[in-house]
């Protein structure tokens, strides 16, 4: 079969193909094997999957449709210190590696969501690294020009994307490494809101600090994976629960967008990039943002602290007994950087912990002048020798505008940007307080949308958004349930007796509440700009049958208008505000079939 898959394999496409019927999961492998194979050799991989075994997930999904799992058929990568059962995991240390008999949490996540593994990227030893040079595999290289670095220390998974070897690809960030590779590649790099996806099953870096990252082709990638991904995982005693802010319905006139005085904006002489930059800001200007000069210094302070300070002491404590045995097995570079945390005493650690909280205090007075805060990415990029040449003060650099993130507490998109006249592309960050991933998603798909971009190094350009409304079949009328009409519980029947056939399992947009009517037996759907996102089904009834299926439904219940978390809007079962005052809330469960099967 020729290589009839796209440049870049967006999921859109991707999940359109297997709709119409053009592609199939085990046919995906097989073109997918021989354009890895064929692929240029950037030091990629650490191990890549065998056919074999890639078809065995492909198989696994041949009696399941496109329409029951939100990532069907869709193969992604793994970083190499993120655990995929029955391959070695190395965190780029051959003397460190290990077999996992457990996939990490999130891969499990992504398996059942019908995502098919291709293998486990390189990356900077260790994960200390913001370049993808460190790492006795090769230095990992740039997907626009080999020459330069690809950024790390998720270096592998962010050029296995940007090259269209895979969709989407796991990373981990606790410096930037999910952020700046996607800068150098011309992705979407999503570093959430720490403890929202679990780090069971990580090698750690900074286990305090370190957040599972994604890398996409486009923010709408992005947020249908990181939906997946963002499951309570109790057994990560970092894992977190919290309220979602949610995102604005439509990009919003007037949001307050924060840029570092001039003054304190780094280029480190890179001009292309500050002209770049400046042209992001007038762009957020015509479309509606207005800029808020902040003073960046406490930011730039505490992502000072990050190799200053105690988080140090955090890396060398995973490596401490390898180094104790085999001090060779690392490598030098990484060998300084950790190994500086041998001599931290506890009241230097103590005194950095206090200046941290001064430092957050300081910050948290910007955030009441601004909704989200925009920096560049990096503000430069380097070629493979100049970081040879000075891997430390140069990989500091590209910290400038990442290493404060987790420290502080907040949430981070990057996204392209524009290209220099180089070709190498430039990347933005957008970040806000924990648990604003929806919002600066959102805000990041509105972005795209008003300002298309070429994806990764494909030049393929995004393809057509869903539509705004959902589109039945002829004769047919949509509609959304949540509650007892599901598939296999006891109202479902009015639907299929009707000629009622399920269409898929979706969600709605985070800005929905779920409640447990007093009669035990239904719940309740209430728009709530404070809510989450809601499991429904998408059903399609004969119009003949549409009537009298709304006629049947008793208040306080009725039908509205429901969004989707796509965007799309259909009719769905809504319930009367009133009607839930003394009900109980369930949002936290995230719909009523998870309700009704919760641990007793």
């Amino acid at each position: 079969m020729p290589d009839v898959l796209p440049a870049c394999l967006d999921i859109s496409s991707l999940n359109q193909a297997y709709r119409i019927g053009r592609l199939t999961p085990s046919a995906l492998v097989d073109v997918l094997a021989r354009r890895l194979d064929a692929a240029p050799d950037r030091k990629i991989w650490i191990t890549r999957l065998s056919i074999e075994a890639m078809l065995a997930y492909a198989r696994a999904l041949d009696t399941r449709s496109p329409d029951e799992l939100p990532l069907y058929g869709i193969p992604f990568a793994i970083k190499d210190n993120i655990d995929l059962a029955g391959v070695p995991t190395t965190a780029a240390c051959p003397a460190f590696g290990y077999l996992p008999e457990r996939s990490a949490f999130a891969v499990e996540r992504l398996i059942e969501a019908g995502a098919i593994p291709v293998g486990k990227t390189n990356l900077d030893q260790f994960a200390t690294g913001l370049v993808g040079v460190r790492s006795p595999y090769g230095a990992c290289r740039n997907s626009f020009d080999p020459d330069y670095i690809a950024g790390g220390s998720s270096s592998g998974s962010a050029v296995a994307v940007a090259t269209g070897l895979v969709s989407f690809a796991l990373g981990t960030d606790t410096a930037g490494s999910g952020r700046v590779p996607a800068a150098f590649n011309n992705l979407v790099g999503v570093k959430p809101t720490r403890g929202l996806v679990s780090a069971s099953g990580v090698v750690p870096a900074c286990r305090s600090l370190d957040c599972v990252s994604l890398f996409a082709l486009t923010a709408a990638d992005a947020e249908r994976v990181l939906r997946v991904l963002s499951v309570y995982d109790a057994a990560d005693p970092y894992a977190r629960k919290g309220a979602e802010r949610p995102a604005w319905p439509e990009f919003p006139a007037g949001f307050r967008v924060g840029v570092p005085a001039a003054d304190q904006l780094e280029f480190f002489g890179d001009e292309e990039a500050e002209r770049l930059f400046r042209n992001v800001v007038e762009d957020i200007v015509e479309l509606g943002g207005r800029p808020v000069t902040i003073d960046f210094q406490p930011f730039a302070e505490a992502a000072r602290l990050l190799y200053e300070g105690p988080w140090v002491a955090e890396r060398y404590r995973v490596v401490r007994d390898l180094l104790a045995r085999d001090p060779g097995a690392v490598l030098p570079v990484t060998r300084e950087i950790i190994g500086a945390g041998a001599a931290m005493r506890a009241a230097d650690a103590w005194g950095a912990f206090y200046r941290l909280r001064e430092l957050k205090r300081a910050t948290e007075m910007v955030w009441d002048r601004i909704d989200v805060l925009l920096t560049p990415t990096a503000g430069t990029i380097y070629r493979i020798a100049e970081i040879e040449a000075d891997p430390i003060r140069l990989n500091s650099r590209l910290g400038y505008y990442t290493n404060f993130m987790n420290l502080l507490d907040l949430a981070a998109v990057a996204v392209p940007a524009g290209f220099r006249g180089n070709g190498l592309p430039f990347g933005v960050t957008l970040c806000a307080p924990a648990f604003s991933d929806a919002l600066l998603l959102g805000l990041a798909r509105f972005r795209a949308a008003a300002r298309p971009h070429p994806l990764g190094a494909g030049g393929q350009l995004p393809s057509p958004s869903r539509p705004s409304v959902e589109v039945a079949a002829p004769g047919y009328a949509r509609v959304a349930v949540c509650g007892a009409h599901l598939s296999g519980l006891p109202l479902n029947p009015l639907l299929t007796r009707r000629g009622g056939r399920l269409v898929r399992a979706t969600c709605t947009a985070p800005c929905y509440r779920l409640y447990a009517l007093p009669d035990g037996k239904r719940p309740g759907l209430v728009r709530d700009s404070g809510g989450a996102a809601i499991d429904v089904e998408i059903w399609e009834l004969p119009l003949t049958e549409f009537g009298g299926f709304v006629a049947e439904i008793p208040p306080p219940l009725g039908i509205g208008t429901l969004e989707l978390a796509d965007g799309a809007k259909v009719q769905g079962f809504l319930c009367e505000a009133h009607a839930v005052e003394n009900a109980r809330d369930i949002t936290e469960y995230g719909g009523w079939l998870a309700y009704l099967t919760r641990p007793s």
